[in-house]
């Protein structure tokens, strides 16, 4: 079976579904990845195909890694408004919706898209009558026991959460109303036909049901699989610089934002070294899209690192709360400190918190380097985050998220395009 997975985004967006391919392809299938060729190295060397997509709105515009402003006001950093961000997705959805016809066509049997493309995947599939199915990284269907999980809210109680997810489906629906009107008239694909299937839509999501627990109000083919890990090259090993830094003392605390990017990473990099000096704690601080650089005898800046082989050698992960990020972290089974900025990474936080593998967020926004060593001690000294945080990665690593995944798809092949 030929197996096409479409995903965009920062490399947090594209790096689970590597592991995802690769478990597909041991189970005898063809795997390609659709997405930006700024991972296309990082797809191939995991030993997938690879397809592009034509633009990567991220890189063109700074709206995937948006570099959010300091404490106090705007600033260099500020954001783009909800407004500009439709206003962008609106503008490159046709070019997107032609890659995946692209892509589907292309001798495909089954197609898996992410949350990040599936407005017009689901398109795309009704229109090449082909199987289909989401595979979501984010709890993103409205439902009464949260919030939506893109905005920064306190719960609205059952009728309020569902109500504000239905205005975030929404404000999706209309960032991509442009390729989807595009590909409904390219492919012919009727509105009543589209209503079907979407309504039997079928979506696995990539996290674990005791991280988020399975919606009770969630209709029929929405499942919680269980996280599928990044693929790692098999032979990797540490530098001797990190080797000799890690033998060098205690376990240090990590410190990276991902593909959060900054106008100040000078700034963002004196405030992490003054922290990790007042918490009294060593640090390895990766410098990814933000340009961190930390100095210091108890310092150590690395580039890119698997955080599966750097996790579980620290005392205590400091990171933006990205799902994927957020995903290792309990997977390392180490207490974190999230540092939320934008978008899922508020929801993400609150679920280290209520899964007692965190003593609470530190909003970057309202980031100072006492608040982060008052919060980064807690996480070290307290023996609770580091038990709990154990024993939650006991309960992922008994999971098979990914195995459930094939599952799904096989079953979703044989049944063909009536229910695809």
């Amino acid at each position: 079976m030929h197996i096409l997975i479409a995903t965009a985004g920062s490399h947090g967006d594209v790096a689970p579904y590597t592991g995802l391919g690769n478990r597909l392809q041991a189970a005898g299938h063809t795997v390609v990845m659709a997405t930006h060729t700024r991972s296309a190295a990082h797809v191939r060397r995991s030993g997938l195909g690879f397809h592009p997509l034509p633009l990567d709105p991220y890189a063109t515009s700074g709206a995937g890694h948006e570099k959010p402003g300091w404490p106090g006001g705007k600033g260099p950093g500020y954001r783009l408004s909800k407004v500009q961000q439709v206003q962008l997705a609106r503008d490159l959805a046709p070019k997107m919706a032609d890659a995946l016809i692209e892509a589907g066509t292309s001798g495909v049997d089954v197609l898996l898209f992410s949350s990040s493309v599936a407005p017009l995947g689901l398109v795309a599939a009704a229109g090449l009558r082909l199987p289909s199915a989401g595979v979501f990284l984010q709890p993103l269907a409205p439902t009464r026991e949260f919030p939506p999980v893109i905005a920064d809210l306190p719960s609205l109680g059952p009728l309020g959460n569902r109500a504000a997810g239905r205005c975030a489906q929404s404000l999706l629906d209309l960032a991509f109303a442009t390729g989807v009107k595009h590909l409904k008239r390219q492919l012919s694909v009727t509105a009543g036909a589209l209503a079907r299937r979407r309504a039997t839509w079928p979506v696995q999501h990539g996290f674990s049901p005791v991280v988020v627990p399975r919606p009770t109000d969630w209709r029929p083919g929405m499942e919680v699989a269980g996280y599928w890990w990044p693929w790692e090259a098999p032979d990797w090993t540490p530098d001797s610089r990190l080797t000799d830094f890690l033998q060098a003392g205690p376990p240090p605390v990590y410190v990276g934002f991902g593909s959060m990017a900054l106008d100040e990473p000078e700034r963002l990099g004196r405030l992490v070294g003054r922290a990790l000096r007042l918490a009294g704690v060593r640090g390895v601080v990766q410098t990814a899209w933000a340009g961190l650089s930390v100095d210091g005898d108890d310092v150590l800046t690395v580039g890119e690192v698997p955080h599966a082989q750097l996790f579980p050698r620290m005392a205590a992960v400091v990171h933006h709360a990205g799902a994927g990020t957020t995903a290792a972290g309990m997977r390392a089974g180490v207490p974190a400190v999230p540092v939320p900025m934008m978008l899922d990474q508020s929801f993400w936080a609150s679920r280290l918190t209520a899964l007692g593998v965190s003593p609470g967020r530190v909003p970057f926004r309202q980031l100072s380097a006492e608040r982060l060593a008052a919060a980064i001690r807690k996480a070290v000294e307290e023996p609770r985050y580091r038990h709990r945080a154990q024993q939650l990665a006991a309960l992922l690593d008994a999971e098979d998220g990914a195995g459930r995944v094939l599952t799904a798809v096989e079953r979703l092949a044989e049944r063909g395009t009536a229910d695809g």
